[in-house]
């Protein structure tokens, strides 16, 4: 009878772990803690880039208080803050109206710089939602440690993205109403010298990433289905229609929602060809940007995790490899499971290498002196089978010239780095 019992409970410990957990290679992640008073609520998002010194530039958010882009450096593991937003913006400002989020997709220029924006918080009961005057573009300068802070370009939006071609003397943004069901996203080009905008209009799509091709010309996805391109030597925007594998998006894809989805894209080194991951959509996507005008022909390239019921994919970057990786997070038996997935060309379908661990569990302190667990501690999980790892979805990925795979996770707002598996 004790052998049975015995029997029965390995069984049930085994079906917690989830169905391939007892047989899953386990990637080893060291963590290090981002200052957690640039991010007391324990929350960040996929603002992380990598500098030409090597340097990681991250992105933070104090709800009603302010934001800070955050400097870590691999070689001495240090952080340090390089930008306070409201001191380079001059602006005193709480609640509502602050500068609450780095939540930009960052990115960097030829020269080195370091291209960010600042979005909107969260409205706490009676805020009005204009109380929030709207996002800064501004750019860092990691030899001087100044910061050039950029007018506000529409009233009221925060800012999501931003991409510079520093050739053409150019950056482009996409802005953030945050509203629902429809956002509300204006696809505007800055002149960098001249500091002033042109707004090409409102493309309606949530989240949206931009990318600039070989030839400068800059994509924003259009909600729908439809991709926005224009073209700084005609100085017109196209709209066009995409095909996938010569069919119009599926459902399933979540690449046409009619309401919009958000979706992550990156472009090669090269800047010949684009990856799309939607996030619910579980496929990864390319389209050749070198095809004939007025096309947008896509191809599937496969299922980031093949045997996932469901799926979600935040964090999704082409590094200076060429390699595509996506950090994607796989509902099992009640908890989420954080894998890491690659493709790079050549390859006949992504590869998933694993779910990802904590190497270093004591990183932080995760309870107070009363033994009682942090507030806003809460995004870390001690498996059955003894391995620590995160509980909520990944928020940016981005690969390092050091051969370094770097993660954003939840709670407190923590950066993950392993060595790129092979």
């Amino acid at each position: 009878m004790t052998a049975r019992i015995f029997v029965l409970l390995l069984i049930s410990v085994w079906a917690s772990l989830g169905d391939e957990i007892p047989n899953a290679k386990w990637l080893r992640a060291t963590a290090h803690v981002i200052p957690k008073w640039t991010a007391p609520e324990g929350e960040g998002y996929f603002a992380i880039v990598e500098g030409h010194n090597g340097r990681l530039y991250i992105g933070t958010h104090a709800n009603g208080v302010n934001s800070w882009l955050v400097e870590f450096a691999p070689k001495s593991e240090a952080m340090k803050v390089v930008v306070d937003a409201h001191q380079v913006a001059r602006i005193k400002a709480k609640g509502f109206a602050a500068q609450a989020k780095i939540h930009s997709r960052n990115n960097v220029g030829r020269s080195g710089k370091i291209y960010f924006c600042t979005k909107q918080g969260y409205p706490v009961k009676g805020e009005p939602r204009s109380k929030y005057p709207g996002g800064y573009p501004m750019v860092y300068d990691p030899k001087t440690g100044k910061t050039e802070v950029f007018p506000i370009p529409v009233k009221h939006h925060g800012l999501i993205s931003i991409t510079p071609d520093e050739s053409r003397g150019l950056a482009y943004l996409s802005t953030c109403s945050d509203s629902r069901p429809l956002d509300n996203s204006h696809f505007v080009v800055l002149d960098l010298k001249s500091r002033k905008y042109r707004d090409l209009g409102d493309l309606e799509h949530m989240y949206a990433f931009i990318v600039v091709d070989a030839r400068g010309r800059a994509y924003h996805p259009i909600r729908g289905g439809g991709i926005g391109r224009f073209d700084p030597t005609t100085g017109k925007l196209e709209r066009l229609k995409q095909t996938i594998d010569g069919r119009p998006p599926t459902k399933e894809s979540h690449l046409a929602d009619k309401n919009g989805h958000p979706i992550n894209w990156d472009i090669s080194p090269d800047r010949k060809t684009l990856y799309s991951v939607p996030m619910s959509g579980n496929g990864l996507h390319a389209y050749d940007l070198t095809d004939k005008p007025g096309t947008m022909r896509g191809r599937k390239l496969g299922e980031l995790l093949p045997k996932a019921k469901g799926s979600d994919c935040r964090a999704m970057c082409v590094g200076p490899t060429g390699t595509v990786w996506a950090s994607v997070t796989q509902q099992v038996n009640g908890y989420r499971r954080h894998h890491l997935v690659s493709w790079r060309p050549g390859d006949k379908q992504p590869k998933d290498h694993g779910p990802v661990a904590v190497a270093n569990p004591n990183y932080t302190e995760f309870k107070g002196k009363d033994g009682k667990p942090l507030r806003y501690h809460h995004g870390f999980q001690t498996l059955a089978n003894g391995e620590f790892t995160t509980k909520y979805t990944t928020m940016g990925v981005c690969e390092g010239l050091d051969g370094y795979v770097n993660l954003l996770v939840l709670a407190p707002y923590t950066l993950l780095r392993l060595k790129a598996p092979k």
